[in-house]
């Protein structure tokens, strides 16, 4: 099993990224960055897949969403 990587990195690139992304389209960058089969962890959770990390993330009011598509601005990054 690889390394659990930290979602924080995941909320970088997509800060960095500084566009927008469909569900789908956020899930194909995080495969293509971090691996098809990566884990994520967070303060509050662990071996969540990249849907999982996604939900979680919206749950926590990380991304703001719009017609557009969704997005993290900078200030969102703890």
């Amino acid at each position: 099993m690889s390394e659990s990587i930290h979602g924080h990195q995941v909320m970088e690139m997509m800060a960095t990224a500084e566009k927008s992304y469909s569900k789908e389209a956020l899930k194909a960058e995080i495969a293509i960055k971090f691996g098809e089969d990566a884990r994520f962890h967070t303060c509050m959770g662990s071996d969540m897949t990249a849907d999982d990390l996604i939900v979680f993330l919206a749950s926590k009011g990380k991304f703001v969403e719009s017609e557009q598509g969704i997005r993290l601005p900078k200030e969102h990054l703890c």
